[in-house]
């Protein structure tokens, strides 16, 4: 059952089935405070060819207290961003909210879309104010049913992260969506671990949860390299995000699973590729196929053949080109006599065939 628009319209791009998968880069926090970076960073999105650039648009305030112990502060060993508070992580991270006419204007000048994931309601009137195109809403507020409803009542698509939901959970986030008015919704199936591993990420889902919500369906990938992404386009992924960076060396909040360019650039190339090999269910020759069923193998006199001599394996072969009787006529050629003469060379048909 279809409960949202499967072909959307964000900016100039018609985003669906059938259409190139749409490549977001997701900028995150690997601007490192530089204005200039976060530029360069479009420039260097723009040549890949990616077809948007995504922010993330908070304030450390917004997202949490300023506590740097306990639950607010990062201890696990295995994090990436072990020794920090979460309001810390939060203010090195944040892209200033003067920066992001500049960054927008920027992607313009390129003809590449811009848009951003806003965490409260301030983000999400300010982001509407500078008119983005369609809005984000991340795994970790897929939950946060207040945020989405405002968002989804904006009357713009609505792309979606799934990392952590359950079923329940993404059928409540669905049916506020759907309340709300909303009907260009766009599911991201979603790993919420940094790196993700190929692993975790069970991709089978995607058409699952196509079929289950009656939406389109992409992937928000956190694995490293492309082919976890190009996978899920052939399971029907309309629209793929990654992390995106100059360069990993350069260290950032997200650098260490962020796709460097020349990265992004086959990212673009190969999930198009894969795009264009799904085509339609087909068990005959294509068009471009049949020029080569000359190079089939099919049945010919491999000496000259009296009339009325009979055909056998030492005056008939199975060889190249396909000109001749099938193979799988060889049998009925060598019960048979030849109804006249038969030059070596010559493809057997079966008016050549007697009694």
């Amino acid at each position: 059952m279809k409960f949202f628009n499967q072909t959307i319209k964000i900016g100039n791009r018609e985003v669906g089935p059938g259409q190139t998968p749409f490549i977001i880069a997701e900028m995150s926090g690997n601007h490192n405070q530089s204005l200039d970076r976060a530029l360069e960073i479009v420039d260097a999105a723009a040549k890949a060819g990616a077809h948007a650039l995504k922010l993330q648009t908070y304030t450390a305030d917004t997202m949490t207290l300023d506590i740097k112990t306990d639950e607010f502060f990062i201890s696990d060993e295995k994090s990436l961003w072990k020794g920090s508070s979460l309001y810390d992580l939060y203010k090195q991270a944040y892209t200033p909210w003067e920066w992001h006419k500049p960054i927008f204007d920027r992607c313009k000048e390129h003809g590449m879309l811009c848009f951003s994931t806003p965490f409260d309601d301030t983000a999400v009137d300010f982001l509407d104010d500078l008119g983005v195109p369609c809005f984000k809403v991340a795994s970790f507020e897929n939950t946060h049913l207040p945020l989405i409803r405002k968002i989804a009542s904006k009357g713009k698509p609505l792309i979606i992260s799934t990392g952590m939901a359950t079923l329940s959970d993404l059928q409540d986030m669905v049916d506020c969506v759907k309340s709300a008015g909303c009907k260009d919704l766009i599911l991201l199936k979603c790993t919420s671990t940094y790196p993700a591993t190929p692993k975790d990420s069970n991709i089978l889902t995607i058409p699952h949860m196509r079929e289950m919500f009656g939406c389109q369906v992409g992937l928000s990938d956190h694995t490293m390299g492309v082919g976890v992404s190009v996978a899920s386009v052939a399971l029907g992924a309309t629209v793929i995000e990654k992390h995106f960076t100059l360069n990993r060396a350069d260290g950032g909040v997200d650098s260490t699973f962020s796709l460097e360019p020349a990265e992004l650039a086959s990212l673009v190339v190969e999930t198009e590729r894969a795009a264009q090999a799904l085509g339609v269910v087909n068990y005959a020759p294509t068009g471009n196929e049949q020029k080569s069923l000359v190079f089939r193998r099919s049945i010919y006199a491999t000496k000259d053949i009296k009339k009325g001599e009979t055909f056998t394996s030492e005056n008939t072969k199975v060889i190249r080109p396909g000109l001749g009787l099938a193979p799988k006529y060889l049998d009925k050629v060598l019960s048979s006599k030849a109804s006249r003469d038969i030059k070596r060379g010559t493809p057997l048909k079966f008016e050549l065939l007697g009694e």
